[in-house]
């Protein structure tokens, strides 16, 4: 599994499908296609391929406007990837984005990266990706 690094990585892949949303998570994917890992033949190749690896690629973002210090946002990070980690690798090589898109509740989250909010979000992004591993074996 590769992460997402660069902007035009996140970029292309945001520009895909919506596949699944939870209350504070949406999912993005974006095939890869050939003519994105590669330079099209008898062209000059002016930039590198955006996915040079035909693997899966995963990136999670957390804006700031939903997770305001850092801690957060980073536990929240570590979390997504973690999670992914063990669920997406049955599916062929795409490229997703988990996307923060809702903030948690500091009445309930009152600790910048407390144990409940870990827990809290690694059941969420559970949710989300068993959504999609769902869509996905029906669409099979």
């Amino acid at each position: 599994m590769q992460r997402l690094k660069t902007r035009p990585q996140f970029q292309a892949v945001l520009a895909g499908a919506i596949v699944a949303r939870t209350t504070h998570f949406a999912l993005h994917r974006n095939a890869l296609e050939a003519k994105a890992m590669q330079n099209q033949p008898g062209k000059r190749a002016e930039a590198p391929a955006l996915f040079p690896v035909r693997d899966l690629w995963i990136g999670a973002m957390v804006p700031k406007r939903w997770a305001k210090r850092a801690v957060t946002r980073n536990a929240i990070k570590r979390q997504i990837y973690t999670v992914s980690a063990d669920l997406l690798l049955q599916f062929p090589p795409a490229a997703f984005v988990v996307r923060l898109r809702r903030d948690f509740s500091r009445q309930e989250f009152v600790s910048a990266s407390s144990e409940q909010l870990k827990q809290a979000v690694r059941a969420e992004v559970q949710a989300l990706l068993q959504t999609l591993v769902q869509a996905e074996g029906m669409a099979l």
